[in-house]
């Protein structure tokens, strides 16, 4: 039994003493949240290799969410619940290869008809500091973004804080045992690209602190067990120029090292994202990007430069090469995590920019289109001879309906375009379109 199942029992039993709470109910969401999703990953030759057969899928997910108030007094407590459901419409065995990220593998190649499960927080709150144990846990921070690019989201299993006692300061720390992955209904320990063996023991902490109204800075310490310790540092700054014109400049800087088993195998190994590494199976790699905005009126123009160390790749929390094929599905807090490729093997150095415009500003509210190009050099091959360049461009239409009967109702259009050299790459170009609708109930 899942160790927030005692969690949640414990928060029940407060609760039911405090059944006529104010807050607790009057301040209760629940919501049912649906996605339609289309997925076509259409591999091409490269280097004269035969390709990965090709991914055309469809399905539907649904997502029922309650979250509670807290009851009253010095120590409020609540209870937050998570159902999901992914269904299986369409993509036959011979279109479902690769695709286990999207939907989970049934024993003989296709796709699983439908999966499901479900997840729950106790969550305490005192003063500004609220803390959450349980198994619906979606962290979005520099050392952990939870995955939420396909049917269902990623979720993890633990423990986290958020602290806001001190103005302008807020204070994150967690402890994570499992991660929940996007195409799957079990839980599974926490690993990284290439790595067979699990860990159940990710720690972190770190500051966010707004120096100035224009200005954050950020400090985060991540230790996954066995794995790797990694240091973030991050400085973000909005120059307001006018109402309706800015400038944002966005810095952010990772080291890692390795930690432990790491590098000793056993499934300790990290595969540096299929590409070169120093040491062999070891997690060794310093990166920074640099992002700059210019905002006028509808109009956002960015770009950016990204630099990942010699000596291995970026490194974070990845449960892909875990036996669970449904874990598959990670995302992580660079620039660079784009729509098919990642930019975050050794030695690259990726140039990149994106154009959107908002279509408010002419009269047509909830539509908005962005185009995005990276390109990325010197990365290194995997025996360390030679380097090579790839590039991706990625374009998306994304619109919402603003009233009416289907007010909220939204769907997205988008396109990528991968290609690449060297020992690694699989030239692809994929196509999504999701529609997404939200009704709240309460």
């Amino acid at each position: 039994m899942y160790k927030s199942s005692l969690a949640l029992a414990v928060a029940l039993g407060v609760l039911a003493q405090q059944a006529g709470a104010a807050g607790f109910v009057e301040d209760s969401k629940l919501s049912l949240s649906s996605r339609t999703m289309y997925f076509n990953d259409d591999n091409r030759e490269t280097g004269g290799d035969k390709p990965r057969p090709d991914t055309r899928e469809s399905g539907q997910g649904f997502k029922l969410d309650y979250i509670s108030g807290f009851t009253e007094g010095t120590v409020g407590f609540g209870v937050d619940a998570q159902a999901l459901w992914g269904i299986h419409l369409d993509g036959g065995k011979g279109y479902h290869a690769d695709s286990s990220s999207f939907f989970p593998s049934d024993s003989d190649g296709s796709a699983e008809k439908q999966w499901a499960r479900f997840g729950a927080n106790a969550k305490v709150r005192f003063s500004k500091t609220e803390a959450h144990f349980g198994s619906a846990l979606a962290p979005m921070l520099p050392i952990l973004v939870s995955n939420d690019g396909r049917l269902l989201p990623q979720t993890f299993e633990g423990g986290t804080i958020t602290s806001k006692e001190i103005d302008n300061l807020t204070i994150n720390a967690g402890q994570l045992t499992h991660a929940m992955g996007r195409a799957s209904s079990n839980r599974t320990g926490l690993s990284v690209a290439g790595g067979t063996a699990e860990s159940n023991k990710f720690r972190y902490g770190g500051l966010d602190y707004k120096l100035t109204p224009d200005l954050t800075l950020q400090y985060y310490y991540s230790n996954l067990e066995d794995f790797y310790k990694q240091h973030f540092l991050g400085a973000t700054h909005v120059f307001k120029i006018a109402d309706d014109q800015s400038f944002k400049t966005d810095l952010r800087y990772f080291d890692s090292s390795s930690d432990g088993k790491n590098g000793d195998g056993g499934g300790y190994n990290f595969n540096n994202n299929q590409g070169y590494a120093k040491n062999a199976g070891k997690v060794d790699n310093k990166t920074w990007s640099a992002m700059f905005t210019y905002t006028l009126g509808g109009h956002a123009m960015m770009l950016g430069h990204q630099q990942v160390g010699d000596d291995g790749g970026f490194v974070w929390l990845n449960q892909g090469s875990l036996a669970d094929e449904g874990a598959a599905g990670a995302s992580f807090y660079l620039f660079t995590d784009s729509m098919i490729n990642q930019f975050a093997r050794a030695g690259t150095n990726t140039t990149f920019g994106q154009y959107s415009y908002d279509f408010a500003r002419v009269g047509v509210p909830g539509l908005k289109a962005s185009v995005a190009y990276l390109r990325g050099d010197d990365i290194r091959n995997r025996d360390g001879n030679g380097t090579y360049h790839e590039w991706e461009r990625d374009a998306r239409i994304d619109y919402v309906i603003q009233d009416g009967t289907f007010k909220g109702l939204g769907a997205s259009l988008r396109h990528g375009t991968y290609r690449g050299e060297g020992q690694a790459p699989v030239d692809k170009d994929q196509a999504r379109l999701i529609v997404n609708y939200t009704y709240n109930f309460m």
